[in-house]
């Protein structure tokens, strides 16, 4: 597949980017995981009037979807940034909202989702038992057997490889909706959901390439730059071709999704499967690469490296995504 940008997608893209340079990500993680969402939330606030949670809200509910091309190129930049915060979940319940149609709980929740003043998360019990950033959330959406509710974060928070990312099992709560239609609504979300984690993965493992990159040509071993040595080129090509394979499929599955086609969820999955492969080897090759320097907290690429094998799992593991597109196969 040939894909290229239109000129209004590559603007968005260059304005985000812009956007989330001149903020302090890293230091947002490292509160985030202290427990402190202020910075975080400041983050959030202006991705919000970027619009990039009003792609996946419908028009009729303030937003301006579901645009699944777009949302996938807003979650690269995610991704290249490192922003935390529950955004995949966030916009996975907003497309499950709303799928279910022009219901009271859609027509109440989706206007703030799409302003960005309303942060949620969202937990499918079919997928695991642990909602993301639930203590960070202004609701937590919990769908089990047919169920929606609207739940509470209970219990200790989980500890996870990614510093930024805090998981903890949701309980209790109202029942908002239930039968058919909110499983349907359910398979969606986790569609939508694994494509935009796709796209993150994505954003991660470019920026672990071009930080490494960065540095082989400055890093000097026996008076000449390690980036010279044809171990380390190899490695780094390899990176790049993993991630090169993968941006096509990621955008293919988001038009896909976008045009309804039937095959959409197994094009979700194969993105899925090489995009959270190809980020998780770029974090391989960072580590491997920056020798020591890879294995300090302090290190702000420690904050990527750590992204990106949560990323590879969230959403889909790669052996079940693989399982979906072989059986699609046959």
């Amino acid at each position: 597949m040939r894909f290229l940008l239109d000129a209004e997608q590559r603007e968005f893209v260059r304005s985000l980017d812009a956007l989330l340079a001149s903020g302090d990500t890293p230091a947002a993680v490292r509160s985030w995981a202290a427990g402190d969402h202020g910075p975080g939330r400041a983050v959030w606030a202006r991705l919000a009037e970027a619009g990039v949670f009003a792609l996946a809200v419908p028009e009729k509910h303030e937003g301006f979807g579901p645009l699944p091309l777009e949302l996938t190129l807003a979650f690269e930049a995610v991704g290249r940034h490192a922003v935390p915060g529950p955004l995949v979940e966030t916009v996975a319940a907003a497309a499950l909202l709303g799928r279910l149609g022009d219901g009271g709980v859609a027509a109440e929740r989706l206007p703030g989702i799409a302003s960005g003043k309303s942060v949620v998360s969202l937990c499918l019990t079919s997928l695991g038992p642990y909602a993301l950033d639930a203590d960070a959330a202004d609701a937590v959406f919990v769908v089990d057997g047919g169920t929606l509710r609207l739940a509470t974060a209970s219990g200790p928070v989980q500890p996870s490889a990614d510093p930024g990312r805090r998981l903890s099992r949701p309980s209790g709560g109202t029942a908002l909706a239930r039968g058919p239609a909110v499983t349907a609504a359910a398979g969606y979300a986790a569609e939508v959901a694994a494509l935009a984690t796709a796209a993150q993965a994505l954003g991660v493992g470019r920026t672990l390439l071009a930080r490494t990159v960065e540095h082989v040509r400055r890093r000097r071993q026996f008076g000449v730059a390690i980036g010279s040595f044809q171990a380390v080129k190899h490695r780094l090509a390899d990176t790049l071709l993993a991630l090169e394979f993968a941006g096509p499929l990621v955008h293919g599955a988001a038009l896909a999704l976008a045009a309804g086609h039937e095959g959409a969820g197994r094009d979700i999955a194969a993105a899925k499967v090489a995009a959270g492969e190809a980020g998780y080897a770029a974090a391989r090759t960072a580590l491997q690469l920056h020798g020591a320097l890879g294995y300090t907290d302090e290190l702000d690429l420690s904050l990527w490296i750590r992204k990106a094998r949560p990323l590879r799992d969230a959403w889909g593991t790669p052996a079940a995504c693989r399982a979906r597109v072989m059986g699609a196969a046959r």
